[in-house]
């Protein structure tokens, strides 16, 4: 199994194939609006302007599972990451990251790349995965790891 036998919506509600990123580096992050780590979007538009033309794919999934700290509708968490932080990357639908109702990607995604411990479950807002041309899991970050610090692995991915 790969990242390229799942499919997710958009945040405009149109179905995305994520076969459609073959071949492409993919930076995976569950966001959230009202949160401290909320300024990494910042960041992760930083990485998609740098790499983007390269083949980085970001593609944001805001979750709500938090504290809370996604409560809008997608057109609303939309227009805040365009007005607060020029987001252009690809953000989707608002999903599940835990538990029964968890997104199947995203169940994949702990299973394939397990946090610390071992433990499979997103512990907060910005976990972010970083997935291979050839669509497997090259690695899990930590909310508290900046996007600036990934970059190196990025280029790395993109240069296999």
């Amino acid at each position: 199994m790969t990242i390229y036998d799942f499919e997710a919506r958009s945040i405009d509600g149109h179905a995305v194939a994520l076969a459609n990123y073959r071949q492409k580096v993919m930076l995976i992050v569950n966001t959230a609006s009202a949160c401290g780590f909320t300024p990494q979007f910042g960041g992760l538009e930083k990485l998609h302007q740098a790499y983007g033309a390269q083949g980085l794919a970001v593609l944001g999934f805001p979750c709500n599972q938090f504290g809370s700290q996604d409560p809008g509708s997608n057109e609303e968490i939309g227009a805040f990451c365009q007005r607060n932080f020029g987001v252009s990357f690809t953000m989707m639908e608002k999903i599940k990251v835990n538990g029964d109702d968890a997104h199947p990607l995203y169940r994949w995604l702990t299973a394939e790349a397990p946090g610390i411990l071992g433990i499979e479950a997103i512990k907060w807002n910005f976990t972010k995965f970083l997935i291979s041309k050839d669509g497997q899991v090259i690695k899990r970050y930590a909310p508290m790891d900046a996007p600036e610090k990934i970059a190196k692995d990025i280029e790395a991915a993109l240069a296999t």
